[in-house]
């Protein structure tokens, strides 16, 4: 893939994205350090804590269940846009540049994980909704559903990151060109009805998913506080409930709808000009869910904290 088809044109005299340190051109040595100090961050922070979902959840039985599979899934997407993406931006920004052009030749390593992850957010909220509103009765969620619901997310994953490999758009550098997307800003047919697609399929959709999963679950349980009223743990449960719907949806839409609207907008406005900081910043920021879509979906579980709270972590492993 040829760096000159990344983003938007650099200044004169500007290496290629491969051929040496981006700054003073794109912007300040300081703003690669400061990048490079959140990726670090990030990087740090997510193998840790996914990391311990991950080893939890094998060494506990009881965590084995059908519905905690696509916390599980969600998990390991997460560690491998860690290990992937986040851990080579975090290489990038130290040096300024792309270290390897494998990289980018080859596309995003963390693109089909990082839908997988936005996915699994859809795909939770949806098994919440069929077993708490039981929408078609005495259906019974099982270990295959869980299964499916996890095949699905890589799947679908893998049939949207795959096109600009086969000439459906492309991945180009972008930002402070130490980071790799699909091409938002050549414009033309191609690339517009791809980022379209993308924006279709990988953002309206599983939000629309997860809003409707979610006010059925709310109304549903509403319901049955009003008809106990009487009963303290149903209304705090439903109180519960709604606290941890609105962070879950308040924090899908502050990692995804900036870079979601950032697409679309320079997607859809041809020749416009944006500095290419900000032009990171949606990328950048949408890769810190790794660290607290763990903490919001797991660690705010309570049958997930019991292990976690044991001594050392994994004693009384069962």
């Amino acid at each position: 893939m040829s760096p000159s088809n990344s983003s938007q044109a650099p200044p004169k005299g500007t290496p290629g994205p491969f051929d040496g340190p981006q700054w003073p051109y794109q912007a300040p040595r300081s703003t690669y350090v400061g990048v490079a100090v959140l990726m670090g961050t990030v990087v740090t922070c997510a193998s840790v804590v996914n990391g311990l979902v991950i080893v939890v959840s094998i060494r506990y039985k009881k965590l084995r269940s059908p519905l905690n599979y696509i916390l599980v899934n969600l998990a390991l997407a997460d560690l491998l846009v860690t290990l992937c993406g986040s851990s080579v931006s975090l290489s990038n920004n130290i040096h300024g540049f792309f270290v390897t052009k494998l990289l980018l030749d080859r596309s995003p390593s963390s693109s089909p994980p990082g839908i997988v992850g936005l996915w699994s957010l859809a795909i939770l909220a949806l098994e919440r909704y069929v077993v708490v509103c039981r929408p078609r009765g005495d259906f019974r969620f099982q270990r295959r559903h869980a299964v499916w619901g996890c095949a699905f997310t890589w799947g679908w994953a893998l049939l949207w990151s795959t096109p600009p490999l086969l000439g459906w758009s492309s991945y180009v550098p972008e930002g402070l060109r130490t980071s790799c997307g699909p091409n938002w800003y050549t414009g033309g047919s191609n690339n517009n009805s791809y980022i379209l697609s993308l924006f279709v399929s990988c953002f309206v959709l599983p939000l629309s998913l997860i809003l409707f999963s979610y006010t059925n679950l709310l109304l549903t349980l509403r319901a049955a506080a009003a008809q106990q009223k009487e009963a303290d743990t149903t209304q705090q449960a439903e109180r519960e409930v709604t606290r941890m719907v609105i962070v879950m949806v308040m924090a899908f839409l502050l990692c995804w709808l900036p870079y979601s609207t950032f697409a679309l907008v320079v997607a859809t406005h041809k020749g416009i000009v944006i500095q290419p900081v900000l032009a990171s910043l949606p990328s950048y920021f949408s890769k810190t869910a790794t660290v607290y879509n763990p903490i919001i979906y797991v660690f705010m579980n309570k049958q997930v904290r019991k292990p976690l709270a044991n001594e050392n972590g994994f004693t009384g492993a069962s």
